[in-house]
């Protein structure tokens, strides 16, 4: 754990000043659930329909990306404004026939740990990269719907990650001052974008190896492992 004195400082004045609000801020994919599977059949499903190629290695250089970035930057199928509009919205509802078709369910320990936050009084945030079409029907699916707050999805933040704008918004749809809030990330953009915000960070180790998000401030297999007294003490 990497925490300085005055973070921890910084926020033990913050949540006095707030009645002790804390935050907790959720990546999806990899965090939440494991869509890999999903994802890579939607990209599958366009990529056939449109008659594009898929490079190999395309599926692991995007994680945490929006698609709009992913298109162009890593698929190199175009980089025309629109062309990359109609393909991002095209695999999206690939995505949500996907999950609808085969079903989803959350990680081990995620229900769990949710249930922990929402009796310690912390509020919960999606912040992601993902469309909030795919968060909303995944939700629903799950009946996970009630543990969180609110979504900030790709449609609410013109920066992708490593960019911090998806957890700042985050943090402030829920009242949070940054240095309260505590984001839950897989990728190694996320963990960028959430110091970025001045933010600590878990580190889940779905898609990453521990190896690899070792510079997080917590590195855990499961949420459930945690402990909210140590995430938020002053």
């Amino acid at each position: 754990m990497n925490r300085t004195l005055d973070k921890s400082a910084a926020c033990a004045i913050n949540t006095a000043s707030m009645n002790g609000k804390r935050g907790a801020i959720f990546d999806w994919d990899g965090v939440i659930i494991n869509s890999a599977k999903h994802h890579d059949i939607s990209w599958d499903r366009l990529a056939a329909e449109s008659g594009y190629v898929l490079p190999e290695g395309h599926f692991v250089k995007g994680f945490g990306r929006k698609n709009d970035f992913i298109i162009p930057e890593i698929l190199g199928w175009t980089r025309d404004p629109e062309e990359i509009s109609r393909l991002s919205l095209r695999k999206e509802e690939f995505y949500r026939e996907v999950v609808r078709e085969i079903g989803i369910t959350a990680l081990p320990g995620v229900e769990s740990w949710l249930h922990t936050l929402r009796d310690a009084g912390v509020a919960c945030v999606i912040g992601s990269s993902t469309h909030r079409k795919n968060i909303v029907t995944t939700l629903e699916v799950l009946g996970l719907e009630a543990f969180f707050f609110d979504i900030v999805s790709a449609e609410d933040v013109k920066q992708g990650k490593p960019d911090p704008e998806v957890f700042l918004t985050a943090a402030a749809r829920i009242g949070v001052e940054p240095s309260c809030g505590v984001v839950f990330e897989d990728a190694l953009v996320g963990i960028a974008a959430a110091k970025a915000a001045s933010m600590r960070v878990v580190a889940v180790a779905t898609t990453e190896s521990r190896e690899k998000l070792a510079h997080a401030d917590w590195v855990v297999d499961r949420m459930d492992e945690l402990n909210v007294a140590e995430l938020w003490a002053n």
